[in-house]
């Protein structure tokens, strides 16, 4: 976890789409936010220390049976509160207020009139800010303590606020793009209500984590699957510069990767950072496995099985290991809880080591997994690692080979592998690389027909 000398806000979870969105917007006032299930209890959220609570959105309907609820004792402990949406209708509901079922649903654009200037929330926003709605329940009745402080035409309690305990609601989602202030309204509750110092960035995060590292590894080894990608790649950089040839790498090229991206591998983290790095081509393995399936989820069955036969023989070469290393990310973590909150009975797992011998007993190394993704490019630019990798799109574990729709043979990822480079370079000259979230080139089992010298050509 987070050095606990940083500031922290926490999310209570409601089941909202938007929940990571909202810790997002938190850290990006430079704030460290942490996502917890609506059933955590006050003792642990007193425990925790944090400087305010947001109580997130939710399907739910407060008046629902068993709709989820926050442990009452949290509005004691004199911690300030924003709900949003659903937090604000669940927030009404337990403090005395109530809440009703109309008929017809808000979901759109409306436009804020702010009726109390003086509210510490609206203090940098301006009249008839735009902001989204997207609500079934309305609050009728606010609780005791509490004054309306922003209305629209069809919603006559838009935000409320009880200023002497520090409780503030919006029926709207300041942390959508949308809501065109909504980052100033999350600042202002961040800032200038919870008093939170805004302390949290990436170069105070490789100070602690680089400590915790090597507090944690002591001098044993850590072993880490390095694939090229943006994660691992960062993971392997972070943790190199904390502990250094402890630190044992192992790249397995399954002969299905982009062109020429296993020497810029083996030149980036071989020579340029001076890694502990093992390398192994196991083309052949995979591509013998792979004869005559063409079935897309039996090729990454026996992609991923492979994988592991291959890494685990590396791993035995590299002698006593005691960590294994995973570029886990904040994501990862959080959608790998129970809709409840309690341990999910099955944990997502790294497509990379998914199904590892448990024999190999070795402790996980995830040191990332306090961060979000943008957070984990960020890291990586302030690491040393170039803008090309560091930005470069998504790429699937079994690389090409669920690209090369049919049977892959070596042949086909040639033919792949050339119209992939050739289709981004293009993209690359055209400048919409860094505009797209992703581009790729798939190879069909199938000829089209065309016209070439007045002749029919496939």
């Amino acid at each position: 976890m987070v050095n606990s000398s940083h500031d922290m806000v926490l999310v209570l979870d409601f089941g909202a789409q938007y929940s990571q969105l909202i810790a997002r917007r938190v850290r990006e006032c430079g704030v460290y936010s942490q996502i917890v299930p609506f059933t955590i209890s006050a003792d642990e959220v007193r425990k925790m220390m944090p400087k305010g609570i947001i109580f997130s959105g939710g399907p739910s309907s407060v008046k629902a049976t068993g709709s989820p609820r926050p442990d009452a004792e949290i509005f004691k402990l004199g911690i300030p509160i924003l709900g949003i949406c659903y937090g604000l209708q669940v927030m009404s509901e337990m403090l005395g207020g109530n809440v009703i079922c109309p008929e017809k649903k808000e979901y759109g654009l409306q436009n804020i009139e702010i009726v109390d200037r003086s509210s510490a929330l609206f203090s940098s926003v301006s009249d008839n800010s735009q902001v989204w709605m997207s609500h079934g329940d309305s609050v009728e009745k606010i609780p005791e303590g509490f004054s309306i402080t922003a209305i629209t035409p069809t919603c006559p309690v838009t935000a409320i606020e009880d200023k002497k305990r520090k409780f503030y609601g919006v029926q709207f989602h300041p942390e959508v793009v949308h809501s065109k202030e909504g980052d100033k309204m999350i600042r202002s509750f961040v800032i200038d209500i919870c008093q939170a110092k805004a302390d949290w960035n990436m170069g105070s995060f490789i100070e602690e984590k680089i400590k915790e590292i090597r507090e944690t590894v002591g001098n044993r080894r850590v072993l880490c699957g390095l694939s090229g990608g943006v994660d691992s790649s960062v993971a392997a950089v972070l943790i190199h510069k904390a502990i250094g040839d402890q630190l044992v790498c192992v790249f397995v090229n399954n002969g299905m990767l982009r062109k020429n991206e296993a020497e810029s591998v083996l030149n980036l983290f071989g020579k340029h950072f001076n890694m502990n790095l093992q390398y192994a081509d196991a083309t052949d393995d995979f591509l013998s496995a792979l004869k005559g399936i063409t079935e897309p989820e039996a090729k990454r069955k026996t992609i991923g099985r492979v994988f592991v036969n291959v890494f685990y023989r590396e791993a035995r070469k590299c002698g006593d290991i005691s960590f294994l290393a995973q570029g886990t990310l904040y994501p990862d973590v959080i959608e790998s809880r129970s809709p409840s909150g309690g341990p999910s009975a099955t944990i997502k797992s790294h497509h990379n080591v998914g199904g590892l011998p448990e024999d190999l007993k070795w402790e996980l190394l995830e040191p990332l997994k306090e961060l979000f993704k943008d957070e984990v490019r960020e890291l990586g630019k302030e690491l040393g690692l170039p803008d090309e990798l560091v930005y470069r799109h998504p790429f699937p574990g079994p690389g090409l080979g669920v690209r090369c729709i049919g049977e892959v043979t070596q042949e086909r990822l040639d033919t792949l592998r050339e119209v992939d480079a050739i289709f981004i370079e293009e993209i690359r000259k055209a400048g919409l690389y860094d505009k797209i979230w992703q581009a790729l080139a798939d190879l069909l089992p199938v000829k089209s027909v065309g016209v070439q010298g007045d002749e029919r050509t496939y």
